[in-house]
């Protein structure tokens, strides 16, 4: 099996994490400025547990150019291991700049809620949670009650 991205991506899919990042790890040690290989090695890494590994690979795929679907994922995968590593500030900073540039990007927004609670920002954890919801789902139930939810989603500790 010649080793590719091609053929990695498949290894992973069928779930042979391990062999997927031997892969890619082999392939980016040879490409160390091709982005894609930066940026799926930094996902098997992820994928492995090996989150304090994957941050590299995300921060230099993402210096060196990513398309906008991959650049969505290594925002999401970098604040997602920062939080991880209890690197909540650095999750933020990231996060946020991925929904300055992405706002219609709502796994983004969830990813910064969780966030935001581990900064103990719970207000404003709940209120991102609560938009998302109220804009992304398909619950009837919800749908019915998605104004109130919005207008809501900002004002929890109000008493009227």
């Amino acid at each position: 099996m010649e080793d590719s991205l091609g053929n990695a991506i498949v290894l992973r899919e069928q779930g042979d994490l391990r062999g997927a990042n031997e892969m890619l790890l082999r392939l980016v040690e040879v490409s160390t400025d091709d982005p894609l290989l930066n940026y799926h090695c930094a996902w098997s890494c992820d994928a492995l547990g090996l989150e304090r590994e994957a941050v590299h690979y995300y921060v230099r795929a993402m210096h060196l150019g990513l398309p906008d679907e991959e650049m969505q994922g290594a925002i999401l995968g970098l604040g997602s291991t920062y939080r991880a590593l209890g690197m909540y500030q650095d999750a933020r900073d990231i996060l946020e700049h991925g929904i300055e540039t992405f706002p219609d990007n709502k796994a983004l927004m969830v990813f910064f809620a969780m966030t935001l609670y581990n900064l103990r920002l719970y207000d404003k954890a709940m209120e991102h949670t609560l938009l998302v919801l109220a804009e992304t789902s398909t619950d009837h139930r919800i749908e019915r009650y998605r104004r109130a939810i919005e207008f809501y989603a900002s004002r929890l500790d109000e008493k009227w």
